[in-house]
């Protein structure tokens, strides 16, 4: 059974959204490599609707090269969506149908690498609560955003236990913090 990855990058204040407006000079070169790592191993991405069309605007007509947009680009993407329809433009992309729970776990038994679920608070938070997604990394930069979406979680989510198996601090200041659903 494949493994499936979800992460998020937040600041100390909660919020899960844009961290390009808020992240600035805390990235650093332990978690470019903690990135890195997960990438290699990933070879299909879960995406919601609104992260595909952010991405798919961006990282096809981007100047910027880098080892993240040679990753997106090339992977397999399936997008969840209750809005779009038919063929998606972008490159290795695939809108799923039917009921993405199904969907999630049935790719799960296939044969491949990893499946990481980016680009969508909303659908990190479902397949989680739903048990599809095996590890969930929250990276908390030592910034205050002040704006922006914070919680990951809603306040009518079920109490969920949850087990860190995973706890890493960067040299500056960011800490990586993996979970599980606890048994």
């Amino acid at each position: 059974m494949r493994k499936v990855t979800a992460g998020l990058f937040h600041s100390i204040d909660g919020v899960v959204e844009a961290p390009d407006q808020w992240q600035f000079d805390a990235f650093d070169e332990e978690l470019g490599g903690i990135m890195m790592t997960t990438l290699a191993a990933t070879d299909t991405v879960i995406l919601g609707r609104k992260g595909y069309e952010d991405w798919a605007a961006y990282w096809p007509n981007t100047e910027y090269d880098d080892d993240f947009k040679t990753f997106i680009t090339n992977t397999a993407k399936y997008v969840a969506s209750r809005t779009l329809k038919g063929k998606l433009a972008w490159q290795n992309s695939t809108l799923i149908e039917g009921d993405l729970n199904a969907f999630a776990r049935d790719l799960k038994n296939k044969p491949g690498g990893e499946i990481a679920v980016m680009g969508g608070i909303d659908i990190v938070r479902h397949l989680f609560l739903a048990g599809i997604v095996d590890e969930l990394s929250l990276v908390t930069h030592p910034v205050i955003a002040g704006t922006g979406r914070r919680h990951l979680f809603r306040p009518d989510d079920p109490v969920t236990r949850v087990e860190l198996v995973n706890l890493v601090r960067t040299s500056k200041g960011n800490a990586v913090s993996t979970y599980k659903l606890r048994a």
